[in-house]
């Protein structure tokens, strides 16, 4: 009988652990906000078939689960995958095979960065983007003669920071043949005092250039998006949201994740032209687990930088200057109820406070009769107190909280002290529209999701600027941020219940931090590191 005891709980054992389940991924040591309803945390997770099979704590899934491998998070703080609502994922990639000119702070360094450049590169097209004259001593537009001095045979076109406006030198306003006379509708190409053209043009006559820049080609295409992958998911991103792409770009971006080539998961905002349309919208929805075709990214106005975005009433600091709507009101009419006929959403750049009420209507009138249309409003950046109240109407204001700490030092110039009330308002389109969708609008800003977040909570730029935060009644808390980066951003785009928290059942895509967002002292949120990012389960980026 001795014999037999030792023999029986042998088999009651080997039976025990014949029954665990089998799994891919078993990850614990962690600090693991799911971002569920309740905003819980957990210790542990397990991954199967690139899903999250269960939530718990380590004991209950270490003597259910069987899994094949282990992932020790080291104590650090692990949210769901981050997602960039409004973003220009092809863009990045196409400025990383141009000149870099983010963060340039006067003319000399711009013209040092094209000459080392074209030393390298040797271009028969000299292209480069992210110029703010804001950044500047002297705080204005710069001339075509700056860029003729230096390459008077060679065509020249810099977009500013915001793709706003372009800064090209006569070679290329020759190529592209715009003179004085050249009038555009939603535009403006800028005369210098002999009424010539200054070389800078501002949103529809950009078009013109454009035209002339020789086309890239597939090559170049695939490594543009590569590039651009690749800081992403450094950064903890595993949605984009891209604002507004061509047919080819989008059929290539399946084309690569067929192939294995992209990871990263795609929300394409189809770009508002005819070709487009006519073919996404007569095709229908598109919707992998990689990549999801259902909306259409239509521009509204400018920009506020390049005084662009359509005003009500004349800029402050421009008498007389109401910035230019780029899509008409009548034009968005039609659009609207087109866009709503073939299913899709619509999301709308749109800036001043002529052009988001003019929005704001448009998408009142199309969803008369709709309770789940999710339409969005990119940007929302000024807007009328009075005309807040239609966002209760199920619509989604997409914001970028860097754009308020990047325009906070002249904005106010530009709209003056009441219309400011109603800029970069993120907590009070919260409270109207009862969620936020973030992103950061790269390569406009910076790609850095963290920058996101801390701009959000606490309204300074990255020197601590201003002290006491930038009209802090509009910050959000901590867990309100992180949901416009995951749950709020995945509602807007309909993948809610695939994506966006860490359940039983959605895609296993997850960021691992050094730091915890949820507890640091504010000053450390920006300087925070992705020491991992996971999609399905895999393991995309691993810190060096």
């Amino acid at each position: 009988m001795k014999l037999f005891l030792p023999f029986i709980s042998f088999i009651i054992l080997f039976s025990c652990a014949s029954e665990k389940i089998d799994a891919d991924l078993l990850v614990s040591n962690a600090i693991i906000y799911t971002v569920d309803d309740n905003f819980g945390t957990a210790e542990a997770f397990v991954v199967n078939d690139g899903k999250i099979a269960e939530v718990g704590s380590l004991t209950d899934l270490q003597n259910k689960y069987n899994p094949k491998q282990t992932y020790d998070a080291k104590g650090n703080t692990i949210f769901p995958g981050l997602i960039d609502a409004h973003a220009h994922l092809y863009n990045l990639g196409v400025s990383k095979q141009q000149v870099e000119l983010m963060g340039t702070v006067s003319i000399a360094e711009i013209l040092e960065r094209l000459v080392s450049f074209q030393n390298e590169k040797n271009s028969t097209f000299l292209l480069g983007r992210g110029w703010d004259q804001n950044d500047w001593e002297v705080k204005e537009f710069p001339v075509k003669e700056t860029l003729d001095s230096l390459f008077p045979d060679t065509p020249v076109a810099l977009t500013r920071i915001d793709g706003h406006a372009i800064w090209a030198n006569s070679k290329a306003l020759e190529l592209a043949g715009i003179t004085s006379e050249t009038k555009m509708d939603g535009g403006e190409v800028v005369l210098n005092n002999r009424g010539e053209p200054s070389g800078i043009l501002v949103d529809t006559p950009m078009k013109l250039i454009r035209d002339i820049v020789p086309k890239p080609n597939e090559e170049y295409n695939i490594s543009a998006l590569k590039d651009a992958q690749e800081e992403c998911l450094s950064l903890g991103l595993t949605t984009i949201n891209d604002a507004g792409l061509n047919k080819d770009i989008i059929e290539l971006i399946g084309k690569m994740h067929n192939d294995g080539d992209l990871q990263l998961r795609v929300y394409a905002m189809v770009a508002n032209n005819e070709e487009n349309l006519d073919h996404f919208l007569t095709k229908g929805k598109i919707k992998t687990e990689r990549l999801n075709v259902r909306s259409v990214k239509v521009y509204a106005d400018g920009a506020l930088g390049s005084r662009g975005a359509a005003l009500k009433e004349p800029y402050t600091d421009k008498d007389g200057h109401f910035g230019a709507m780029i899509t008409p009101q009548s034009e968005l009419m039609n659009l609207a109820k087109r866009i709503e006929e073939a299913g899709y959403q619509m999301n709308t750049h749109a800036i001043g406070d002529s052009a988001n009420v003019a929005v704001l209507r448009a998408y009142s009138e199309a969803l008369r009769d709709k309770t789940d249309a999710r339409w969005k409003v990119e940007h929302a950046q000024v807007v009328s107190i009075s005309d807040f109240d239609y966002f209760s109407n199920n619509i989604i204001p997409s914001v970028q909280p860097t754009h308020a700490t990047s325009d906070m030092y002249w904005a106010e110039d530009r709209v003056g002290f009441e219309r400011i009330k109603g800029a970069y308002a993120y907590k009070t389109l919260l409270d109207k529209a009862g969620l936020v969708a973030l992103g950061t609008d790269f390569p406009v800003e910076k790609v850095n999701p963290m920058h996101t977040f801390y701009a959000a909570v606490a309204r300074k730029d990255l020197q601590n600027f201003p002290e006491d935060g930038f009209r802090m009644e509009e910050a959000l808390s901590r867990e309100e941020a992180i949901k416009g980066m995951t749950i709020w951003a995945a509602y807007s785009n309909f993948e809610e219940n695939e994506k966006g928290s860490l359940e039983k059942g959605k895609f296993a895509d997850f960021v691992v931090l050094d730091t915890n967002l949820m507890t640091c002292e504010e000053k450390d949120i920006p300087n925070t590191k992705v020491i991992a990012t996971f999609i399905n389960g895999e393991k995309v980026f691993e810190q060096q």
